[in-house]
């Protein structure tokens, strides 16, 4: 492979579709598809770092968790993470290898369990953002909030969803290897769920807190770690839009930096949804990354070739 490396950071609808229930057999056969795409960018030259989101998933481990708490212990949020970072590098794993052999590429993939470090006075721990698990109705959120304490986001034309804290990714503790593995053409699965959050302590080992990173500022963090230059950011749109959802919504094709943030400043992009991959964008190349491209899953190989998707650059 002559070309540099690119991050492809997963939407959730490469691995579950929204009104889908969310069983191992649906999940796997949208990551087989996925990996069609995926197998399609390696093909033409590029080494590949895979991460992915896993809001869902977790959102599910701790339901689960809940509704089992009188026979069994439940998990904290971190070992959910965990869990849930396992379970998709798995199927993601496999699935990229049976893709591979199919375009007849010899390319071995493995899947690096991560560790994200964060700060444990991040702000973000007194203010969750993060969605996870399911959708809701206005009412069942109501109830959720009532017994459980959650804390509830209504996302436009979706419905609510559980909010809990997404502190800013700091570093990687497993960065060194990744970056060993994709000098030495492995394809790598990595900071899965945006990796999970743990604390550094100077007199002590790393310790697991209760949060969810979000994965397109650690895909930013991954794509700086291995000198990328390219970092693509996958998911249920083609282009980014201005006034998305409503009547007069415009796709944005090409913008800088100082466009990016002056929409940001302008509420184009709002918090929990685009609004993330626009900073990630942003932090990625204010370090020197030379492009980001937005877009759909299945336009992933044209954008990076230029043809659709939104381009970002400084």
């Amino acid at each position: 492979m002559a070309k540099k490396a690119v991050v492809v950071a997963l939407g959730g609808n490469a691995i579950l579709r929204q009104h889908e229930v969310g069983t191992a057999e649906g999940q796997l056969a949208n990551i087989r598809r996925t990996s069609q795409h995926i197998a399609r960018i390696i093909r033409e030259g590029y080494p590949v770092v895979v991460t992915h989101g896993n809001g869902p998933q977790v959102g599910d481990i701790l339901l689960r968790n809940e509704m089992a708490k009188d026979t069994l212990p439940p998990m904290p949020l971190d070992i959910c993470g965990a869990e849930s970072q396992g379970m998709i590098g798995y199927m993601l794993q496999q699935s990229l290898n049976e893709a591979l052999r199919a375009a007849g590429l010899d390319y071995p993939v493995v899947t690096v369990l991560t560790q994200t470090v964060v700060d444990i006075d991040d702000p973000a721990f007194e203010n969750p953002t993060k969605p996870i698990g399911p959708f809701y109705t206005g009412a069942q959120a109501q109830d959720l909030t009532e017994k459980k304490g959650w804390k509830m986001v209504y996302i436009r034309g979706k419905g609510y969803r559980r909010v809990v804290p997404s502190p800013h990714p700091i570093a990687l503790v497993e960065g060194e290897a990744i970056s060993r593995l994709v000098r030495d053409g492995m394809i790598v699965i990595a900071a899965g769920g945006g990796g999970i959050p743990v604390v550094a302590n100077p007199r002590g080992p790393l310790r697991g807190v209760e949060g969810v990173v979000d994965k397109d500022y650690t895909a930013a963090l991954l794509a700086r770690l291995i000198d990328a230059d390219d970092l693509l950011i996958l998911t249920d749109v083609e282009y980014v839009f201005l006034n998305y959802g409503y009547p007069d919504q415009q796709p944005i094709r090409e913008m800088t930096v100082a466009e990016a943030k002056r929409h940001l400043a302008e509420t184009h992009f709002p918090p929990g949804s685009m609004g993330p991959k626009i900073e990630a964008a942003i932090r990625f190349l204010e370090a020197g990354g030379r492009r980001v491209v937005i877009t759909s899953l299945d336009s992933a190989c044209d954008a990076l070739a230029g043809r659709v998707g939104t381009w970002i650059h400084r």
